[in-house]
């Protein structure tokens, strides 16, 4: 008795015992819910299970990224509607980005129309919700482009309308091994002349122009390969047919309209952040690129910018994860994303707790991948301690 009184009047063994009283409480509630579920659906006819993943999709998705047909399983319809959430994804964090860091100069500009343009731009995404803005995209769309037949010519080859912008593509009419492994190659080059200049300016204290020399290779390079392969080599220009243009390369309103939307919305925050990681950066060093003799774009991207990523870069995580989740809100101009295409699954098969299952399942895991490798930039350049 002495021994068991002694347990438990420790308070580390009580918190032990509460925490596993706690757990295996939520495993008996989850199991009692799980059984639950399954006898009920099993009642109506729907049993548990992924099988249907592998059954024909029956269905077809407008716009792929991916080769798809309704003849396809499931799983493959998907993985397809997955590509289609990246591909905007990426698309929006990249020009987002680009978009947001000039917002946040521009919030500190000295010039009241520059400064008044970016301070508008900002309040006006923050302060609207983004399905409003996404509906009033794709409305304001189809009222102010002319039809197809009259469409606005934006350059040679380039004509926009309410059926999309169409533009000219190239086309490569062989295998793609050959410019995907110069596309590999070049990126390599480049990725080791940078980390040979970081080195070499480290131990030296100069930083050589490899960078420059190797740009200069790949163009060289590049020119050389496209004479090499002129013959496979060709421009797709879009012509009208009928009703729409055909060939070249096409953007439709839903695309055009969640790309557009979720860029304005996600840079007027990104613009914020990008000002207060400027103003997070001690006023000496602004003085001490003037002593030197720099430019204020000398300072801006030699100096401040990279100061400032230090207080940029953590909620610039929890932005590029809301680009991701936001993609969802595709569904409302009816562009078919993962979330889309799930969708229509769980109403074709009556699947809907898989469904909801692979939904949440997927998108943790693209949010969590995506916040390590932000996490692992951001240890990088933190300031470590002596």
């Amino acid at each position: 008795m002495g021994e068991e009184t002694e347990m438990l009047q420790d308070v580390r063994f009580r918190a032990i015992i509460v925490q596993i009283a706690l757990l295996a409480g939520i495993a008996a509630l989850g199991f009692m819910l799980f059984t639950a579920t399954a006898r009920n659906l099993e009642l109506r006819g729907i049993p548990l299970g992924f099988g249907f993943l592998w059954r024909p999709a029956n269905f077809q998705i407008a716009e792929t990224i991916l080769p798809y047909s309704s003849s396809d399983p499931n799983w493959w319809a998907a993985v397809v509607g997955l590509s289609n959430s990246l591909f905007i994804s990426v698309l929006v964090i990249l020009l987002a980005s680009v978009i947001g860091l000039f917002i946040g100069i521009g919030r500190l500009s000295s010039n009241p129309l520059v400064s008044g343009l970016c301070r508008v731009w900002v309040e006006v995404a923050r302060n609207t919700p983004l399905v409003v803005l996404l509906i009033f995209n794709y409305a304001l769309w189809w009222e102010i482009l002319p039809l197809a037949t009259e469409a606005w010519k934006l350059a040679p080859g380039t004509h926009i309308s309410v059926r999309g912008l169409s533009m000219p593509a190239l086309g490569w009419s062989t295998s793609t091994f050959a410019p995907v492994a110069f596309v590999g190659v070049s990126a390599v080059i480049l990725a080791g002349a940078s980390y040979a200049a970081r080195r070499r300016q480290i131990e030296t204290g100069s930083r050589p122009a490899y960078v420059s020399a190797a740009w200069l290779f790949v163009a060289v390079a590049a020119g050389i390969f496209l004479f090499a392969y002129r013959d496979v080599i060709s421009l797709d220009i879009p012509e009208f047919r009928r009703a729409n243009f055909a060939g070249g390369w096409s953007l439709t309103p839903e695309l055009t309209t969640i790309l557009i939307g979720l860029t304005f919305y996600t840079a007027g925050f990104i613009g914020e952040i990008v000002r207060g990681g400027i103003l997070a950066v001690r006023k000496g060093q602004w003085e001490a690129a003037t002593a030197l003799g720099l430019s204020r774009g000398q300072t801006y991207r030699l100096v401040v910018v990279p100061l400032a990523l230090r207080s940029i870069v953590p909620p610039l995580n929890s932005q590029y994860i809301n680009v991701v989740k936001n993609s969802t809100l595709a569904i409302v101009v009816g562009y078919q994303d993962f979330m889309t295409v799930v969708s229509t699954m769980i109403n074709k098969t009556s699947h809907a707790i898989e469904g909801v299952a692979i939904i949440l399942g997927v998108f943790l895991a693209v949010n969590l991948a995506l916040s390590a490798l932000l996490n692992a930039y951001n240890r990088r350049i933190a300031i470590v301690e002596r």
